[in-house]
């Protein structure tokens, strides 16, 4: 199965990475309240930055390193997808 890391921003300028099979999907189901609680606070506002190819364990970890980051070097590594 594909996977993919992806980083959503929030109305209020947060930045929040997840996995997921499907990012249409899990966006609705964030913006819905079905989806972390996070999403709670902080409204979703758009999918800014997405990797796919992954496996499972490959999402986790790259989910984790990018979590790793601070926000000068999220942005970034948003830029340079662009």
């Amino acid at each position: 199965m594909n996977w993919h890391v992806y980083i959503i921003e929030t109305k209020d300028h947060f930045y929040y990475t997840g996995i997921t099979t499907d990012i249409e999907r899990r966006f609705e189901q964030h913006a819905n309240g079905s989806g972390a609680k996070f999403f709670n606070i902080h409204s979703p506002n758009k999918i800014i930055y997405s990797e796919d190819g992954h496996t499972r364990s490959s999402a986790s970890i790259r989910e984790a390193e990018i979590k790793k980051l601070n926000k000068k070097d999220k942005i970034k590594l948003i830029e340079d997808s662009n």
